[in-house]
């Protein structure tokens, strides 16, 4: 009898390369991958519409679909992770040196304020640098993925017409996140952004989740061993890559190739281990971070967030 086959929407990545050329494939199923042009697109499709069997999705529209009772849930596999050190950038004219600076202005933000990068950034701002974030005003280029939830009262959409670029280089904006910006006048708010970033994962493990993958409520119900047979196939493939990097077996490395590498050098470990336990404190930061910010009520406990039969796995 024919697997099913399961729409999934995932980027190709180093990770991921072997599930797309079929080096790797499920016991259970076989994958149809769509491919999506930008990833976020396949968030907003999968939250919105339930477009997709399988879809990467950023923790926190995840989370915020979660709490808004989207039949989606998560497997506790990582697809991207970065550092948010750099994320927001000023305008050097303006003479903000401190990020306390900010209190009291306007900060852009690119695209929605649920965007789990700019997350990230806030809480670096707050937890790092003693920011108020209730006292800046965040200005969005765009709208939410979950589009029932409702943001706090500082946060507004921008003037019709009007582009965050454009407002930083006018002074309007005191700063921005999330945009990138090829202008003299604009750096990152924090300076020597990557080296801050490793250190922080070199002296208190902070290596940020940006991406998680989801799977529709429906399936998991249906097929009690599918989740368990999700996680192990996208381990198994993640680990070919791993094994690539350790062998110095990848000839023209990515930034993300060189920045996994890095890790590995600081961690000596895996550079992106699945499972709920190796990640826990990354896990419970994010929605303690999302809890704070006002995108989701409370933090969820993890046996409501990941599949049943993933919980004590390990890849």
């Amino acid at each position: 009898m024919a697997n099913m086959k399961l729409k999934t929407a995932i980027q190709t990545l180093g990770h991921t390369q072997a599930l797309k050329d079929g080096t790797v494939h499920p016991q259970s199923f076989d994958f149809e991958f769509e491919e999506v042009p930008a990833i976020i697109q396949a968030f907003r499709r999968m939250v919105r519409g339930s477009e997709f069997d399988i879809s990467e999705m950023a923790i926190t529209t995840y989370l915020c679909a979660k709490a808004h009772g989207k039949k989606i849930t998560a497997i506790p596999v990582f697809l991207m992770r970065a550092f948010h050190h750099g994320a927001i950038v000023t305008n050097t004219r303006l003479g903000i040196t401190d990020p306390k600076q900010l209190e009291g202005k306007k900060v852009g933000v690119n695209r929605g304020y649920t965007v789990t990068a700019g997350v990230w950034a806030r809480s670096i701002l707050q937890h790092e640098h003693g920011v108020d974030l209730s006292k800046i005003t965040w200005v969005l280029s765009g709208d939410e993925h979950v589009a029932e939830y409702k943001a706090p009262g500082n946060v507004v959409p921008i003037e019709a017409g009007k582009k965050i670029e454009d407002m930083l280089l006018s002074g309007e904006l005191a700063a921005a996140s999330g945009i990138v910006m090829d202008h003299p006048d604009i750096k990152p708010l924090i300076p020597n952004p990557a080296q801050v970033g490793f250190e922080a994962l070199r002296t208190r493990g902070h290596y940020p989740i940006n991406h998680t993958l989801v799977v529709r409520d429906e399936l998991l119900e249906a097929h009690p061993g599918l989740a368990q047979d999700i996680f192990d196939t996208f381990a198994k493939a993640k680990n070919l890559y791993v094994d690539k990097l350790r062998a110095g077996a990848i000839t023209e490395p990515t930034k993300m190739d060189q920045t996994a590498l890095k890790i590995m050098e600081i961690t000596g470990k895996d550079p992106m281990p699945y499972g709920i336990e190796p990640n826990r404190a990354m896990i419970e930061a994010v929605m303690q971070y999302a809890t704070e910010q006002k995108i989701i009520p409370a933090p969820f406990k993890m046996e409501d967030i990941f599949a049943k039969g993933t919980w004590d796995l390990v890849g």
